[in-house]
């Protein structure tokens, strides 16, 4: 959507050609974009059980120790960087098409490793995989925010963010199954990909953009409000850090505290899946501006790390990363829901992208940061404890901003 020809609606009022989940096929278009939005956390965790078979296949290759590790990683890595040029794809080529095309080509993608001998080859078949994920995740949260408006936009936004929690653990135990019958079998999964697009081919409508607001815009054309989506994305960047602070830590913080049992830390981490599930629930049920509350969202957050930072017991520990999760569960939904309402029609596809990318790109840094903290501080409980601090110092800013911006309105109005 360079350079529209027209100047859009804004973003909270309904556009021209987007249904409403009331209409016929609301519920399979609402299921097929959450499919697909779980489609990178396939990608993510789905061969994580595997890895060390894959290890033992590959280990006269050189370099196999850090590329079999890479094989899991490198997707998050190109999502993260190339999300922003999807985001421009999806404005030039349309939402529909490019998440069609995507998903299809994320299956063949996805499933090369069941024919590929070269380590080296299937490496570069993860990074295409991660191309096709940033198409498909930019694609899907911007039709999200296309179809629907207001407090059923909140919603839809906050149930792709539970799905892809609920997903992730579904997808780690199916990749455990699969992987009993050899490394490669659980790449078979990616194949799903050539069922999504066909339905997404025929069940998803294509969004219409709004018409314009006056004739004597019709021809002006706007830069990308890079300005309004700065704040956010950077916020973004630190919330994603701190959403996968606990999925990605928890293991070894237990470890630390001598718990080894692999169904003890399972349990654990199932816990606090179902936490971040719970707070994604609850944001659907909270009233007011998902901006407004994003203070008291990283207070809580900061108050989960805290806990686990002082936690002398594996109780204690589980306990505050629960809090803590119950925290990002709302988190995510917030930014995400917020960036949307800062975006017009022909903006949306752009800004989903940088949205896209500062997320991914918080979630690459996440284990970087907190390896740099424990070298440091010599305990990664030190380093979970120093997150805790910073994400109160946010909330406090955030707070403060929001203070400030509440004096200015007012003053305003008295003059």
């Amino acid at each position: 959507m360079p350079g529209s020809a027209s100047l859009p609606a804004p973003a909270d009022t309904a556009t021209a050609n987007a249904p409403g989940d009331r209409k016929p096929g609301g519920a399979p278009r609402a299921a097929l974009l959450m499919a697909g939005s779980c489609l990178p956390v396939l990608g993510a965790v789905l061969i994580a059980p595997v890895l060390p078979k894959m290890q033992d296949h590959f280990d006269s290759v050189p370099g196999a120790r850090t590329l079999v590790p890479v094989v899991l990683t490198i997707p998050a890595l190109a999502l993260a960087l190339l999300a922003p040029f999807a985001g421009v794809i999806v404005d030039r080529l349309g939402r529909k098409r490019l998440l069609v095309v995507a998903t299809v080509l994320y299956a063949l993608f996805g499933t090369a490793p069941l024919w590929l001998d070269s380590l080296g080859a299937i490496v570069a078949s993860r990074v295409l995989v991660g191309i096709t994920e940033a198409a498909i995740m930019t694609c899907c949260t911007t039709l999200i925010g296309d179809y629907y408006t207001g407090r059923v936009r909140d919603r839809y936004l906050a149930l792709q963010t539970m799905c892809a929690s609920a997903s992730a653990t579904a997808f780690f135990v199916l990749g455990g199954a699969a992987g009993s019958a050899g490394w490669r079998a659980p790449f078979w999964i990616y194949a799903v990909g050539l069922l999504l697009a066909p339905a997404m081919a025929a069940a998803l409508p294509r969004p219409g953009a709004p018409k314009p607001v006056t004739a004597e815009h019709a021809d002006e054309r706007r830069p990308f409000p890079v300005r309004r989506l700065a704040g956010i994305c950077a916020l973004t960047v630190f919330g994603a850090l701190v959403f996968y602070t606990v999925p990605v830590e928890m293991s070894y913080l237990l470890d630390d505290l001598g718990v080894r049992a692999t169904s003890v830390i399972g349990l654990a981490t199932a816990l606090a899946s179902a936490a971040t599930v719970a707070g994604s629930i609850t944001f659907t049920k909270l009233a007011g501006s998902p901006e407004r509350r994003l203070p008291a969202v990283f207070a809580l957050c900061a108050a989960g790390f805290v806990m686990m930072a002082l936690a002398g017991n594996p109780v204690l520990l589980v306990a505050g990363g629960i809090l803590n999760c119950l925290g990002t569960g709302v988190l995510l939904p917030s930014l995400l829901t917020t960036a949307m309402s800062k975006l017009d029609y022909v903006d949306r596809g752009r800004g989903t992208g940088l949205w896209t990318a500062a997320f991914f790109g918080g979630e690459f840094v996440c284990p970087l940061v907190l390896i740099g903290l424990e070298s440091a501080t010599g305990a990664l409980s030190t380093a979970v404890g120093i997150l805790g601090l910073a994400s109160a110092v946010v909330a406090g800013g955030l707070r403060l901003a929001r203070r400030g911006g509440s004096e200015v309105a007012l003053a305003a109005r008295e003059d």
